[in-house]
């Protein structure tokens, strides 16, 4: 889970620059702003554990322990868990194609890591070094 170590880059999208990770799964904007403020609770002061999830995803359940784990282990650091069946907005702009899919973000909200399938706890932990 969290392949590889995905590059940081400029991208020139018009008006403004956003920052964009790209990876082994492709780039995902960072600019999610608005996206996040929409959730109704807050991020993590100094990093977010985003999970997209379904009703009938077994391996989501098993993702939510882990999540929740290393949340309450690390300080500073939130698990929000989306269901994506609710939330098609953020499913289409952030590009989740399957269940679980998590996005690991820094304190200001950008995305920094991203996975889908069930990870393992040592992999998150490593993850979020990159967030905080």
């Amino acid at each position: 889970m969290f392949p590889g170590r995905g590059t940081l880059q400029d991208v020139d999208t018009g008006p403004r620059r956003e920052r964009r990770v790209r990876g082994h799964e492709g780039e995902v904007s960072a600019a999610a702003g608005g996206a996040w403020a929409d959730l109704g609770v807050p991020l993590g002061e100094r990093a977010t554990l985003v999970q997209f999830s379904t009703a009938f995803c077994a391996p989501c359940r098993a993702t939510r322990r882990v999540l929740g784990e290393v949340a309450a282990l690390v300080p500073g650091v939130a698990h929000v868990e989306i269901d994506a069946e609710a939330r098609l907005d953020l499913v289409r702009r952030l590009d989740v194609v399957k269940t679980p899919t998590v996005l690991v973000l820094d304190a200001a909200g950008r995305i920094v890591r991203r996975a889908t399938g069930q990870p393992r706890k040592a992999d998150v932990i490593a993850a979020l070094g990159e967030a905080v």
